[in-house]
């Protein structure tokens, strides 16, 4: 077992009192008496510069006062100490700048340094990003590797060091978004079952005289300027085990490494060995060679995740009941394999599977889509299938991509398709697909507008934070419909999206990429809401950082 901390604190455009606010803070931590400590993103000044110039000017030298003065503080606290600052890069010529995570020994030694890859809104304006994958580094307290804020709101980041053998992710941050805290940091750690050790700023992220001409330009409340704090340590099942509130503070754990090399789900499934790299080769080629298909979608429409009581025949009448029962719906989503109480037998499902397609086919109103799971042939062998039914039949069958011990016997299909239907364009994804971020990536990459993903929940992390990343990430709508109806999930995407753009309705929340989230309830078998798919147009978060075209798609060599 080894002790984790990460400190939380504010930080000024004065680089002499940030350095003794970092000295302070690595003193306090260590009262803790931790074997790794993680401080924030540009620990040195706010991310905030009159030009370019002035962005060199507050930048640090990795052999100056700045950096030697934490290198000493780290060895006076015995403790690995991760920070991340803007540096300056005269090798890359005038007035270069990066921002860098840094990683220092217990020795006071620099050990490994990591460049952002993601870079967000202005900071695109002033510094470079990385050209080189950042490094994960064996040390005596386990793998440890970096990463900086942006890079943890999409994938590929993470991603990229879990594959590599990483073990604890080291997020330094500089974020007012409730969304970082809420969804993304968590579910980093749970999709690559990795540990996550996250420090985030409190306090103003600008100048503090420009706070309130700021906000009023901007219309972002004043408390959105802040730093949002909510710095965590997150375990590879994506339990929160220390948790920040909105003060400056440090937070610590007690974690065992090694327990970051097991990558198995419930069910058996090693979700490291069962990627398939050959499938995401589009992953990693040049976005400004891949536009996105033309939205067509509606504007509003009504959708519902509906979870079934009963099981056996019972359950089909119970869900052909409730489907003409909500005409209103236009999209409905039924759990996987709604009829079975588990899926020991799933493989002789096949009859009644070709009764729940005629019995849903007749239900279905003339301008409704139900989606659920069935098993049906594949070739020569049988395989579980995501399905969407309409009142024609079958409009789109989408088999599982990825092996699960679950469906051991399951015959797997090499691609995702989506499907354009007179709401918009549609995909399908089930479980044991859901799991892995490249699956909603190449969705959402065809120009899908609303996903519908028919589950059966092995994991809590999938429906408190899961399914709802993996839709705002890129971009989608989604409606996912589990066994128990307190699983079911509607992700709705807000119609104005990009912060630090005029907003004519939304009132700044606080959040950077996540849509809204609603969930179903215990007892309540319909959760219901008005999605927009035409809202998933823009995936622009940002000023110049668009949340497909701008991952970092030279980097992931090790995703592919």
């Amino acid at each position: 077992m080894i002790r984790v901390a990460a400190a939380q604190f504010a930080v000024t455009n004065n680089v002499q009192d940030n350095l003794a606010t970092c000295l302070r803070m690595i003193k306090q931590a260590a009262l803790c008496s931790p074997d790794l400590i993680v401080l924030p993103e540009f620990v040195n000044h706010n991310s905030w510069y009159d030009n370019q110039a002035h962005c060199y000017e507050v930048a640090v030298s990795l052999d100056g006062d700045f950096i030697n003065s934490i290198k000493a503080a780290a060895a006076e606290s015995r403790a690995y100490l991760v920070l991340n600052a803007t540096v300056k890069r005269p090798e890359r010529g005038e007035l270069h700048c990066t921002g860098t995570s840094l990683l220092i020994s217990p020795q006071g030694e620099l050990l490994a340094q990591n460049n952002k890859q993601v870079l967000v809104g202005h900071e695109n304006d002033f510094l470079d990003p990385a050209d080189t994958v950042g490094p994960v580094i064996d040390t005596a307290i386990g793998k440890l590797a970096m990463y900086s804020c942006m890079d943890g709101v999409i994938n590929e980041t993470p991603r990229g060091l879990a594959l590599r053998g990483a073990q604890i992710l080291c997020n330094s941050l500089n974020s007012f978004a409730l969304d970082e805290g809420d969804l993304h940091i968590p579910v980093r750690a749970a999709e690559n079952k990795v540990f996550v050790v996250a420090a985030n700023k409190v306090g103003p992220l600008i100048p503090e005289a420009l706070l309130v001409p700021v906000s009023e330009a901007t219309s972002i409340p004043l408390h959105f300027l802040n730093g949002a704090g909510d710095s965590q340590i997150v375990a590879p099942d994506g339990t929160v085990l220390a948790l920040a509130g909105k003060g400056e503070e440090v937070i610590w754990a007690d974690i065992d490494p090694s327990l970051a090399d097991h990558k198995t789900r419930p069910d058996g499934t090693d979700i490291f060995k069962q990627r398939r790299p050959q499938l995401y080769q589009a992953l990693g080629e040049n976005p400004a060679e891949q536009p996105l298909p033309e939205f067509t979608g509606a504007l509003d429409l009504s959708v519902a995740a509906i979870s079934i009581a009963a099981k056996g025949t019972e359950a089909l009448a119970e869900a052909v009941s409730a489907v003409q029962a909500n005409p209103q719906h236009k999209l409905i989503c039924l759990p996987e394999l709604f009829w079975l109480a588990g899926t020991h037998y799933a493989e002789q499902q096949v009859a009644m599977s070709e009764q729940v397609v005629a019995s849903l086919t007749a239900a279905c109103a003339p301008d409704q889509y139900v989606a659920t799971s069935i098993v049906r042939q594949h070739g020569d062998k049988l395989a579980h299938c995501a399905v969407l039914i309409s009142h024609k039949g079958l409009e789109l069958i989408q088999a599982q991509v990825h092996f699960s011990q679950r469906f051991a016997w399951s015959a797997l299909t090499d691609q995702f398709a989506v499907y354009d239907s007179i709401h918009g364009k549609l995909a399908l994804v089930l479980e044991d697909d859901a799991i892995y971020p490249e699956s909603f990536r190449l969705i959402a990459m065809q120009g899908c507008e609303v996903v519908l993903a028919p589950v059966r929940q092995q994991e809590s992390w999938q429906c408190k934070t899961g399914l709802l990343e993996r839709a705002s990430e890129n971009r989608v709508n989604l409606v996912s419909a589990s066994t128990l109806p307190q699983h079911n999930l509607i992700c709705v995407l807000q119609t104005e999206f990009t912060i630090m753009t005029p907003w004519q309705q939304r009132q700044f929340d606080g959040l950077l990429s996540a849509g809204v989230q609603v969930s179903g309830q215990a007892g309540h078998y319909v959760t219901s809401a008005t999605v927009h798919p035409r809202a998933a147009h823009n995936k622009v978060c940002s000023q110049n950082t668009d949340l497909i075209k701008n991952r970092p798609w030279k980097l992931m060599q090790a995703m592919l």
